[in-house]
């Protein structure tokens, strides 16, 4: 019987992490599904789950732990379920201040919005010595959802904030 297994990878980044982490995998019959890696200020980071034969993953992290230069963190999925209801997708723009995200994802806290995927980055501002913080969000909610009150609070926010926020309904295929 196989299991997902989501492992959690950090390092100080260099060339070659990447094929380190994929060999001990292969090496143990494991199966890369998807992932998400980054370096964030010098270091990798990394999210990636792999399908692995139950009696392989006692083995399989004592191999990651003894990677040199990463710890991995590894944790046994449960069963996935895919997600019933709406699919929303969040972009907000603005200059980069301290709170952003905290105060954005209590509003989503507060319209029982679950967060699948979150992206961010800071770029200096066109014309201006200022820098801009981006985010973009894929979202899912029940099909309940009141999105007027959820679009008045966020524009609300954005309004408080002075950013950019625009949501949509996301499409999944």
């Amino acid at each position: 019987m196989s299991v997902s297994l989501v492992l959690t990878v950090i390092g100080d980044d260099r060339p070659g992490l990447v094929e380190q982490l994929a060999t001990a995998i292969s090496e143990h019959q494991g199966n890369w599904l998807e992932s998400s890696m980054s370096n964030l200020s010098g270091k990798f980071a990394g999210i990636v789950c792999v399908s692995i034969a139950n009696e392989q993953v006692a083995a399989l992290e004592a191999a990651l732990a003894a990677l040199p230069g990463l710890r991995v963190r590894s944790e046994i999925a449960l069963a996935a379920t895919s997600p019933a209801g709406r699919r929303l997708k969040l972009s907000l723009v603005g200059h980069d201040r301290i709170g952003i995200v905290r105060e954005v994802s209590q509003i989503l806290a507060r319209h029982a919005i679950n967060v699948e995927d979150l992206s961010t980055h800071t770029a200096s501002a066109p014309m201006s010595a200022g820098v801009l913080f981006h985010a973009s969000a894929e979202l899912t909610a029940s099909a309940t959802l009141d999105v007027r009150q959820l679009t008045g609070d966020l524009e609300q926010l954005s309004d408080e904030l002075m950013v950019d926020i625009t949501l949509d309904e996301a499409i999944r295929c």
